[in-house]
């Protein structure tokens, strides 16, 4: 069964742990996170952007793949469909769909129509039992046209959208999407001690998790960051095992040009992928 992400986070916030969120590129790579999670007994997030939304040809057609491969493979760890950097007509396309969990990312509107929208999709996604995440300060780097510097949120701007009643919050600390450049300045944890004491209670939600050292995302767990989003190195992993299966010929052999097996690789590095960051993160044997 499919369920909002709310009661996973705040079990891990208070667990000093965090439930990673993958994103869903297509058939491949959702069926490798649900199998993994399902092996390592771990709660996961499958993260949809607007992009590979429309990649997969829709909303509706992402969560009917979703509910039924959740079913058929017999998964039992709770799974949650969550719309990743959402527009305010993408969070209603994805309601919509029959996704259990929203983010609406306001922060690139002034903070007044930020609140007002989330105000609105609060009470929207709360009457339907779904769950939502905001966003304050610009997560840097690139995700689907929407482009931010990897500034740091104002922890007071973070509680005044924390107030609104959103589940969880993603607040920038520095971090970037994609590949971090060689002189990136690391997360600025004054920023993320100060927001977690503004928002008290509230999981924080660290985007970007492609690259983040290991001691650094441990100890941004410890100061209240209960979700990490990882997209970026799950598509390098995929594209390496790809990349080495063509080069070593496997796809001139037999029937090795068929895509099950042309794609068998590249399934198999993102499951290794998502157990290393499950591991990391804490959540293995918390569902």
């Amino acid at each position: 069964m499919l369920t909002s992400a709310t009661e996973m986070l705040r079990k891990a916030r208070d667990g000093k742990y965090a439930v990673g969120q993958f994103n869903i590129n297509n058939l491949e790579w959702t069926k490798a996170i649900l199998l993994t999670a399902q092996e390592l007994n771990s709660p996961v997030i499958l993260g949809v952007s607007e992009g590979a939304g429309k990649y997969m040809t829709g909303f509706e057609t992402v969560a009917a793949m979703v509910a039924a491969m959740d079913k058929s493979l017999g998964i039992t760890v709770p799974v949650a469909l969550h719309l990743d950097h959402g527009s305010y007509e993408g969070c209603y396309k994805c309601i919509k769909a029959g996704f259990t969990s929203i983010m609406f990312d306001g922060s690139h509107f002034p903070i007044d129509e930020n609140v007002a929208k989330t105000t609105e999709l609060v009470n929207v996604a709360h009457n339907l039992g779904l769950s939502i995440e905001a966003e304050v300060g610009a997560i840097g780097g690139e995700e689907d046209g929407v482009i931010g510097k990897g500034e740091c949120a104002d922890p007071n701007e973070c509680k005044q959208i924390a107030d609104l009643g959103v589940d969880f919050l993603a607040a920038g600390i520095g971090n970037i999407h994609g590949v971090y450049p060689s002189n990136w300045e690391g997360l600025s944890f004054e920023t993320l001690e100060a927001i977690n004491k503004t928002v008290g209670e509230m999981p924080l939600v660290l985007h970007g998790g492609t690259g983040i050292p290991d001691d650094m995302i441990k100890k941004a767990i410890s100061l209240g960051v209960a979700k990490i989003n990882v997209n970026t190195e799950c598509q390098l992993v995929f594209a390496e095992a790809t990349r080495g299966y063509i080069e070593a010929g496997k796809d001139q052999q037999g029937k090795g040009f068929d895509p099950r097996k042309l794609l068998a690789p590249g399934f198999e590095a993102i499951k290794a992928k998502v157990k290393e960051k499950m591991e990391l993160f804490g959540s293995v044997n918390k569902a």
